[in-house]
């Protein structure tokens, strides 16, 4: 009965000294995901219930906040999402390429002008925008936009191709320049090109 107490204390010492820095940013996520403050509260402490439960088979060393983030994926898009309504239908082929991706690429040396300029504006009107993304887009653009995940990453957290991730994101991009174009002029990130 010891020995048991004893491993039960050392697992939840590893599980607090890795899992929990990482709650700030899973609740940033979940809020964006679910667009709910209550949902969002319960669908991370429904990631780190789980993630305790299996804490056994996380392999010390790797990932531990893209394994966090797969397991609250997963648990989104099977409980969360499966509640609400039908999934929206998107024309991408209506949104131009060049909407406002070739301004930003303009007016920003970095390496990412998307990243840059969500980094520096993300208020009220962005966040709206990107919470109107249908979840497919939303998902892969919180978590490479603003959690900084690679492809490879969303890849693994998503349990998505690639190639799905890669399309996902593209389109998801297209969607929010089309919505943010008004906003960007507004606030003189970009020349209104339509005058």
């Amino acid at each position: 009965m010891v020995n048991g107490k004893v491993t039960e204390i050392k697992k939840r010492k590893a599980f607090e000294a890795e899992a929990l820095p990482h709650m700030d940013a899973l609740y940033r996520t979940a809020l964006r995901m679910s667009k709910n403050q209550n949902d969002a509260e319960d669908l991370v402490q429904e990631a780190y219930i789980k993630a305790y439960r299996f804490w056994d088979r996380f392999e010390s060393g790797s990932n531990c906040r893209a394994w966090l983030f797969k397991i609250m994926t997963n648990i989104f898009i099977n409980e969360y999402r499966s509640r609400s309504r039908s999934p929206v239908a998107v024309n991408v082929d209506e949104i131009d390429d060049s909407f406002l991706y070739g301004q930003l690429a303009a007016t920003k040396s970095g390496d990412d002008p998307e990243k840059d300029l969500f980094a520096k504006i993300m208020d009220n009107d962005v966040k709206k925008a990107i919470e109107e993304l249908p979840d497919d887009f939303r998902i892969v653009v919180v978590l490479s936009f603003l959690e900084g995940f690679s492809y490879q990453e969303i890849a693994d957290i998503t349990d998505l191709q690639l190639g799905t991730v890669k399309s996902r994101l593209h389109r998801g991009r297209k969607l929010l320049q089309k919505e943010l174009y008004d906003y960007a002029v507004k606030n003189g990130y970009i020349k209104d090109i339509t005058k």
